[in-house]
């Protein structure tokens, strides 16, 4: 005798039933039906609630109760239908806090590693856990509850029929269903994402791999409101997606990095606490060893350097210099955003010094010294080169629910520094014409840069995340949608995946010799990220021709119906 079957179902909608008055007659009978252990007539009557507040209010005793009773997945369907972040947040850390098998002390057979095992093999990216239109539960006991409380038994012979409605729902379909799929403008719903990630992690789960990527967003150009339904969407290029060079996870068919559910709640965290909130990197050398290397030089260029002891004269000056120091502000220095500066700052001062090689059209700094014969030896220079954001603007539809970012996102810019023979660098807020010209040839040349080094493209996306989440606070778009980042808000609800905070790197620093004679150079630099201006109300430049808003509604016409966090 079948004791558990696991099957999928349609849900059943419940709002065509008829609206009742959310009286103290209707709180009873739903006390009632709770005591005795009859959830599906209670669900029916919370459905009725007109008031959305009262609805929440017994969805979630609803879920509690279930939860008690030993249902954890029928308490989790429950209260994903709460409507309010807020509640339904609240109603789903209640219910995961209940132990396994409810508080009455019966045990309950585990099917999640077969659900696991169905959800991975059979059509993975038709579940709902990616956004697709299947589900997969158990159900205890050997019956099933349908919407109006009928109890049915599910007998041996139903076993073939259900197995076939599986076998139907999982089957192939169109290429809009495949989050895999190229899509020219793929929409991810912020609030549905979250949503869906809150059920899974109440339910002891991790986000899945097409969460984990954004649906295989490669980059965010449109930001969209949808006030009446609750959605914030960004939306952009997206598809298929692999581990690139360099493990990082890029599509397949551009080579270009996706963007990272990690970076999205990192970053949308600190942008959404201030109006000038800010992050960014520091990569300083050190002040005595400057000085040791000035000294150094100074020493060694009394005499003649052959060619073959360059090699060890230049390994002797690294090492006099010592390691340069890492500072990250802003944002945690152990997460991936912060690592993503970091790496992507340090590989661009390596094309600077000629100790990486660029494009065509970028050229090293020291490559483009070229010295008249006679003229004077320059002193040792420290060059500053950081990025930065690189937006033409952003653009809103005239009622300002719909947004575009526009421009290519990121830019070095650069600064000559004096140095003191204490070793002390000294601002000078100006760029001679060789520092200038690596920093525009950079600039120029950076979606090339981006197809030969993804890392740079990862901090593209990085800049947009950036910009979005300051959009996001400056024009309240979280409000307009009634969205409170119940879960990607707040670090004890969504942890994000920590490594090792990047503090010191070897020093970036380069000779070369003009005329026989060593010009050496040092380089320092960081990356600053600070959109608040970008966003401001009267920087924001309004879209006159209607395109945005028409664009908009051509996205709400295609929003599926249900929890679909993604659509194309």
């Amino acid at each position: 005798m079948l004791r558990y079957l696991l099957c999928a179902v349609a849900a059943v909608a419940l709002g065509a039933l008829p609206a009742a008055a959310a009286d103290p007659a209707t709180d009873a009978q739903i006390q009632a039906h709770l005591a005795a252990g009859e959830f599906a007539p209670a669900l029916a009557l919370a459905q009725q609630a007109a008031d959305p507040q009262q609805r929440d209010a017994w969805l979630a005793q609803i879920a509690a109760a279930q939860a008690r009773a030993g249902s954890r997945e029928a308490s989790f369907r429950s209260a994903a239908e709460i409507g309010d972040d807020r509640a339904r947040a609240a109603a789903l850390s209640s219910a995961a806090a209940v132990p396994l098998g409810g508080q009455g002390g019966g045990n309950e057979a585990d099917f999640q590693s077969l659900i696991d095992l169905i959800t991975s093999t059979v059509q993975p990216t038709t579940w709902d856990a990616v956004g697709g239109p299947g589900s997969v539960a158990p159900f205890p006991t050997g019956v099933y509850v349908d919407a109006q409380g009928v109890l049915t038994p599910l007998l041996k012979e139903e076993l073939a029929g259900n197995l076939a409605a599986l076998r139907t729902a999982s089957g192939p379909r169109g290429s809009g269903d495949d989050v895999r799929s190229s899509s020219p403008l793929r929409m991810v719903s912020l609030t549905r994402l979250e949503k869906q990630i809150q059920l899974l992690l109440a339910a002891g789960r991790q986000p899945s791999e097409a969460m984990q990527v954004l649906a295989g967003l490669q980059r965010i150009q449109y930001v969209f409101v949808y006030p009446q339904s609750g959605d914030l969407v960004i939306a952009g290029p997206a598809g298929d997606w692999k581990t690139g060079p360099e493990d990082i996870l890029v599509s397949t068919d551009t080579g270009q990095p996706v963007v990272r559910l990690d970076d999205l709640v990192v970053v949308l965290r600190l942008m959404m606490k201030g109006h000038d909130a800010e992050f960014g990197c520091l990569i300083m050398p050190r002040k005595e060893g400057l000085a040791r290397v000035q000294a150094f030089a100074k020493q060694s260029g009394l005499h003649a350097i052959r060619a073959e002891q360059r090699p060890q004269w230049l390994e002797q000056l690294r090492s006099r210099l010592g390691k340069q120091d890492i500072e990250v502000y802003g944002l945690d220095p152990r997460t991936r955003a912060a690592r993503v500066m970091v790496e992507a700052d340090y590989r661009m001062k390596l094309i600077g010094m000629g100790l990486e090689a660029g494009v065509p059209g970028v050229q090293s700094y020291l490559a483009s010294i070229v010295l008249a014969p006679g003229q004077a030896t320059p002193p040792m220079s420290v060059l500053r080169w950081w990025f930065t954001l690189n937006y033409d603007a952003v653009s809103a539809a005239q009622d300002r629910t719909a947004f575009a970012l526009r421009g290519q996102g990121v830019k070095v810019q650069s600064e000559n520094e004096r140095l003191s023979a204490a070793g002390e660098q000294i601002h000078t807020g100006q760029s001679e014409d060789l520092t200038l010209k690596f920093a525009q040839s950079f600039t120029a040349h950076f979606e090339a840069l981006c197809q030969k080094y993804p890392i740079y493209a990862e901090l593209r996306n990085i800049f947009d995340l950036a910009l979005v989440g300051a959009l996001v606070r400056e024009e309240d778009l979280a409000g307009k949608v009634g969205w409170h980042l119940t879960c990607f808000g707040d670090p004890r609800a969504f942890a994000v995946e920590l490594g090792d905070a990047p503090k010191q790197v070897d020093t970036v620093i380069n000779c070369r010799v003009v005329n026989r004679i060593h010009i050496l150079v040092g380089v320092s630099g960081g990356v600053k990220v600070h959109p608040a201006e970008l966003v401001d109300r009267k920087a924001i430049q309004i879209n006159g021709d209607g395109s945005l808003g028409q664009q908009r509604a051509a996205v709400a016409s295609k929003r599926p119906a249900g929890d679909n966090w993604w659509w194309d």
